[in-house]
C-alpha cells in the first residue's frame, strides 16, 4: 500500500472494529482486514444477541468492568440513535438454594454490596413472575434489572459503518495467512493473505479470535478454538417468553452451561446456547456442525426448565465458535519480542459485553499506555492449565 498506515488491525469482529473506533478517535490512521463480509458468519461476534451481564461470582475485576461497560451500551443506544442494548434485566436460577462459594450466590452478594438492586426469587416467585419456568426444578435465584442483551450483528455493523465514515479503511475478503518478520525477530515488517497481497503498518493488532493462535502459532499452547451449539427456538405462546414475562436468563449454569434469551425484537425466536466445555475445533479444516446428541441435551433441559418450550420447532442452530484461552481470560498484550505486533484475543465467550471498553484497552495495550485493568490479560504461560477460571461456565463434571 502506497501510504501506511499507523495500524493494521486483522479481524473485523468485537475486538477489531473497538480498537479500530478508539484509535481513530486518538488520532491514528487505521486500517482493518478481514477474510470475509463484516459482519462474517462464521465470526463469534456475529448472530443476533450477546449476553450483557455484571455476575462474575467473586471476581470484582469483571463486575467493575462491564458496570462501566453498561453505561456504554447506553451511551452507544444514544450514539447509533437506535435500540443495540436491550436492558431486560437478568435471571440466574438455581436448582438447590443458593450457597456460599455458588455462583449464583457470590454474584447476588457482589450485586447487593455495590448498591444494586437484585431481588431474590424463591420458587413461588420465579413461577408467579416469570410463568414459562418451571418453579419445582428452579427453586432460587434472583433477577437484576442492570443487564440484558446486545444484537450482536448488528452492534458490529453498526460499528463497522461507524468507523468507515470516521476514515478507516475497512478492507473485506482478504484472508491474513502470515506475518513476515525482519530477520532480527523484533518488528513485524509485513502481513500476507492468502491471495497474495501485502500489507505493511507501523503497527499491527492481531485480533483474529479463533484463528489467532493459527496465525501466530507460538500462541497455540496458551489457546483454542472451541465450538458451542446454539439454539433459535420458534415459541408457540410468544408472549410467554416476552419481557417482562421472560429476561435474559441463566439456568444453573456453573453446573450446565445452559443460557438463554427473550424472544428476540426482530426475530421471533427464543435463543438458547450452551456456555460449557464444547468441541476443540480448526476454525478452517473442522465442520461447526450442530449434532443430534447436542438437540437431545437441549429437549432434556427445556423439560426440566421450560415445559411450553420442549417441543417447539429448532429454526436455527450454530456451533459459536470460541477463541478460548486456557484460563478464560483476554489476552491482550503487546508481543514480547516483536515491538509493533500487539495481539487481542481471548475472548473465550464471555467476552462481547465488554465492548464499550474494549477499544480503550487495546489501543492503551498498543500505543504503551498504562491501565489498571490490564495487568490480568498481560502474556503469561499457563500451558498447563486444564480448567478456566470464567465463573459463569461448566466446566464438566
Amino acid at each position: 500500500m502506497s501510504d501506511m498506515p499507523d495500524f493494521l488491525v486483522i479481524g473485523g469482529g468485537i475486538f477489531g472494529l473497538t480498537a479500530v473506533e478508539e484509535l481513530l478517535k486518538r488520532g491514528h490512521t487505521v486500517t482493518l482486514i478481514d477474510q470475509g463480509a463484516i459482519p462474517h458468519p462464521l465470526a463469534a461476534s456475529t448472530d443476533i444477541s450477546k449476553v450483557v451481564r455484571m455476575e462474575y461470582g467473586t471476581d470484582d475485576l469483571y463486575f467493575e468492568m462491564v458496570d462501566k461497560a453498561i453505561d456504554g451500551w447506553h451511551a452507544w443506544n444514544a450514539q447509533f440513535q437506535t435500540t443495540l442494548y436491550h436492558e431486560t434485566g437478568v435471571t440466574m436460577l438455581a436448582r438447590r438454594e443458593m450457597a456460599p462459594g455458588g455462583y449464583e450466590y457470590e454474584s447476588y452478594q457482589r450485586l447487593r454490596a455495590h448498591g444494586y438492586t437484585a431481588v431474590r426469587l424463591t420458587s413461588i416467585d420465579i413461577t408467579r413472575r416469570f410463568p414459562a419456568w418451571n418453579g419445582d426444578t428452579y427453586v432460587d435465584g434472583f433477577f437484576n434489572p442492570r443487564a440484558g442483551f446486545a444484537e450482536s450483528g448488528r452492534v458490529v455493523a453498526a460499528l463497522a459503518a461507524e468507523v468507515r465514515r470516521a476514515g478507516a479503511t475497512i478492507l473485506e475478503g482478504h484472508t491474513a495467512v502470515s506475518l513476515l518478520t525482519d530477520r532480527h525477530g523484533q518488528r513485524v515488517t509485513s502481513v500476507q493473505t492468502a491471495a497474495g497481497h501485502t500489507f505493511t503498518a507501523g503497527h499491527v493488532i492481531l485480533a483474529a479470535g479463533a484463528w489467532t493462535h493459527i496465525l501466530l502459532p507460538e500462541l497455540q499452547p496458551y489457546m483454542r478454538a472451541t465450538g458451542h451449539p446454539v439454539f433459535h427456538l420458534k415459541p408457540d405462546n410468544p408472549e410467554l417468553f416476552t419481557p417482562p414475562h421472560f429476561a435474559v436468563f441463566t439456568a444453573d449454569v456453573a453446573n450446565t452451561g445452559w443460557y438463554g434469551f427473550p424472544l428476540h425484537p426482530h426475530e421471533g425466536v427464543v435463543k438458547i446456547a450452551n456456555h460449557g466445555v464444547g468441541q476443540i475445533l480448526h476454525p478452517v479444516q473442522d465442520e461447526r456442525v450442530v449434532t443430534a446428541v447436542d438437540e437431545a441435551h437441549l429437549r432434556r433441559f427445556l423439560r426440566e426448565a421450560f415445559p411450553t418450550l420442549a417441543d417447539a420447532p429448532i429454526v436455527y442452530t450454530r456451533r459459536c465458535l470460541y477463541n478460548d484461552t486456557r484460563d478464560e481470560h483476554f489476552w491482550l498484550d503487546r508481543h514480547p519480542t516483536l515491538a509493533n505486533l500487539t495481539v487481542a484475543a481471548g475472548g473465550s465467550g464471555h467476552g462481547f459485553k465488554f465492548a464499550p471498553v474494549l477499544g480503550e484497552l487495546i489501543a492503551d495495550t498498543a500505543v504503551g499506555q498504562p491501565h489498571p485493568w490490564l495487568p490480568r490479560f498481560r502474556w503469561r504461560d499457563i500451558a498447563q492449565l486444564t480448567h478456566g477460571q470464567e465463573a459463569a461456565r461448566y466446566h464438566g463434571e
